[in-house]
């Protein structure tokens, strides 16, 4: 990975797409035209030539060794991005008249519990919309006969992250990690399947990771097209079709530079940090901020808060981006404001809208 060269950086708080590391960025740039010498761009190579195949393998590598995945799983890079899996999951994990069981913690379990209802029986084992999705359960009891358990590892619109997995005995976790894969260490044989959107912390968006066990990739449901089914792109190493080179080649460079910052555990402390520092800002507002979220599930990726007024938000949000700071405008359906920390932002911009959330404090308060 090349040495980043000074540039001037807006300050990124968007829930994503996200920043990403400046070196990736200027890697892109430098090999876009010409790849290494090659005289043409990666992206215009044969998606089955040794160029392309040496990236190709050489993220699925990395996402196993990052996240200490074994080989009795498939790693696959699919298109359609997370809301695909939405349906592949229930598609292939359940077989007619089945059914699987449902954790709602957000807006994001809520949208992919909608897609398993066309396709077989749900029971929502924990329902938080009662409260506005600001907590999540200690302990997760699976029904009879369930093919799996679903939930949201981190819900990017209400700020509440999963910090201890629940554990099934015969049931197999089903998680959408799309907003903080690789923010943290975590078990992955703990899982039956994880699925991941790039466009938070994996890279740009167009390729989503799949990690699959192997006993759950031949599909239950008969019928099913090839590309719906996971038996088709792990058979075929995710080459069945033309695969988003350019995003799996931005994730390769991502997951490069996750390797090169000492890996997954030193991302994971530097995440503590950042998101500590803005936490920190809100509590120490005497109420002037406010988080709704239950302090023992607080998202290190997303961090939602509220001021006085709509009013005060307004101004908040206006007051940050005249000094180079976007995105800390809270999604449309829950409104307040919201700074996404993902893997990528640097430790200092955490630090400049903490000390900007203080003085907005001192001059409104």
């Amino acid at each position: 990975m090349k040495t980043c060269r000074h540039a001037q950086r807006t300050m990124n708080f968007y829930a994503g797409p996200s920043t990403l590391p400046l070196s990736v960025l200027e890697e892109l740039a430098e090999t876009i035209v010409d790849y290494h010498g090659s005289g043409l761009s990666l992206i215009e190579t044969s998606h089955r030539s040794p160029m392309y195949d040496r990236v190709h393998n050489r993220a699925i590598d990395l996402v196993r060794e990052l996240l200490g995945v074994p080989r009795s799983y498939h790693v696959l890079f699919l298109g359609g991005g997370a809301t695909l899996q939405f349906s592949m999951v229930p598609m292939n994990l359940i077989p007619p008249g089945g059914g699987c069981d449902f954790v709602l913690s957000g807006t994001w379990a809520e949208k992919a519990m909608e897609d398993a209802e066309k396709i077989g029986n749900v029971r929502v084992v924990f329902d938080g919309r009662a409260d506005g999705y600001v907590t999540l359960p200690r302990d997760v009891r699976t029904s009879e006969g369930s093919c799996y358990l679903h939930i949201t590892s981190n819900e990017t619109i209400n700020g509440v992250q999963w910090k201890r997995f629940p554990a099934t005995a015969d049931v197999p976790v089903v998680a959408d990690m799309s907003s903080d894969i690789m923010s943290r260490r975590f078990d992955a044989e703990a899982f039956g399947v994880i699925y991941a959107g790039a466009q938070k912390n994996l890279g740009a968006a167009g390729v989503t990771v799949v990690i699959i066990r192997d006993d759950l990739v031949e599909s239950k449901r008969p019928g099913l097209t090839a590309y719906l089914r996971y038996a088709t792109h792990a058979e075929k190493s995710s080459l069945y079709n033309t695969p988003p080179v350019f995003s799996v080649y931005t994730l390769c460079l991502v997951l490069e530079w996750v390797r090169s910052q000492g890996g997954v555990e030193e991302i994971e402390r530097m995440n503590k940090k950042k998101s500590a520092a803005v936490y920190d800002a809100i509590d120490a507002g005497c109420g002037f901020y406010s988080s709704p979220v239950d302090r023992d599930v607080r998202s290190t990726m997303n961090v939602v808060f509220r001021l006085p007024t709509e009013e005060m938000e307004r101004r908040f949000v206006a007051e940050a981006e005249a000094a180079g700071m976007i995105g800390l405008k809270g999604h449309r359906s829950v409104g307040g404001c919201r700074a996404s920390l993902y893997n990528a932002l640097p430790e200092e911009w955490a630090d400049a809208l903490a000390d900007f959330m203080g003085d907005f404090l001192r001059r409104n308060g």
